[in-house]
């Protein structure tokens, strides 16, 4: 049986958190400016994906606005391992540039891990590099994965408790799922990681005071799964071309639809819409948490950029403005 909540569930903007976040970026850019340093990142972009190109350039544009300095190096799809490690080994070297972003996926033929790992874990700013996980893990300092950083900050931001709550968190990659519950955990919530292979998956769901579903299947998620006036977390961006799952998601939505009949397509998240009528709160996509992960990108631009050369830079123009 599915109870429906007697007050409108919170819409949690994503959209307007990330501005909040891209503001105050753009402020400690230009501190750090001023004081002779100008964040640099180099965002690795190989061979011609559509989609890939179109975040791409997204970042470095958003880069650009918040008074960021950025370059994306675009090697051919043929580049081998050993180039691209000489590649990051020159990003590495560079003083200018704080942020190494390799946009993922890779070929098929190119060894991923080795390039993550070879990556700076001062320049790592997608959090991936295992020295930032194990800082992540023990708690301590960490350049962290944008999403989950984005997860966070929609919780703190809208003033939503996590400490003593149970966090269920619906996938385990290395780059939402593992993190994310590390995050939650160190901010007191009480964790419970569930996969593919859970076993009576409803049974965990259903206890959840948050809800974080990452795990790439459109609509999962059903009413029936929801705990009544849960925080729902929806990291999911399906983009369904079925009309006929269209009209199973969106029963009601007439602006969906006709989306859906101008473009073809229209994106749905890993919760059924549904079950957002439940909530205490929830993220929409589009507009939820895929909003933030530029602005976490962004933001630890700059976090690297301070840590490495920052500090001084800033004692610099102090004592400059003290004499």
């Amino acid at each position: 049986m599915v109870f429906k909540m007697n007050k409108t569930p919170r819409i949690l903007n994503g959209i307007e958190i990330a501005a909040e976040i891209k503001a105050e970026v753009a402020a400690e850019a230009r501190a750090l400016t001023a004081a002779g340093v100008t964040p640099g990142l180099a965002v690795v972009l190989v061979g011609h994906v559509a989609a890939s190109e179109i975040y791409v350039r997204s970042k470095v544009k958003t880069s650009a606005e918040l008074g960021l300095h950025s370059e994306m190096l675009t090697p051919p799809e043929s580049v081998t391992t050993e180039e691209m490690l000489a590649l990051i080994a020159e990003l590495n070297a560079r003083d200018e540039i704080d942020g190494i972003l390799i946009q993922l996926p890779l070929p098929a033929h190119v060894d991923t891990r080795r390039l993550l790992e070879a990556v700076s874990p001062e320049k790592d700013v997608d959090g991936f590099h295992p020295i930032n996980a194990g800082r992540l893990q023990s708690g301590k300092p960490a350049l962290a994965p944008c999403t989950p950083a984005g997860i966070m900050e929609i919780l703190r931001r809208s003033g939503l408790p996590v400490a003593g709550q149970h966090a269920v968190v619906l996938g385990r990659s290395d780059i939402v799922g593992k993190p994310a519950a590390m995050m939650l955990l160190n901010a007191s919530a009480t964790v419970t990681v569930c996969h593919s292979k859970t076993v009576n998956l409803a049974r965990y769901t259903r206890d959840a005071d948050i809800l974080v579903a990452a795990i790439g299947k459109p609509g999962f998620v059903t009413a029936e799964m929801v705990k009544p006036g849960a925080t729902l977390i929806d990291v999911g961006i399906n983009r369904i071309t079925d009309a006929a799952e269209v009209a199973r998601f969106f029963p009601e939505d007439k602006a969906r639809a006709a989306q859906f009949a101008q473009r073809g397509s229209t994106l749905v998240g890993d919760i059924d819409p549904a079950a957002f009528e439940l909530a205490g709160a929830y993220t929409p996509v589009p507009g939820g948490v895929g909003a933030l992960t530029i602005a976490m990108l962004m933001h630890n631009t700059v976090q690297a950029a301070k840590a490495r050369r920052g500090a001084k830079a800033l004692a610099v123009a102090a004592a400059a403005a003290k004499a």
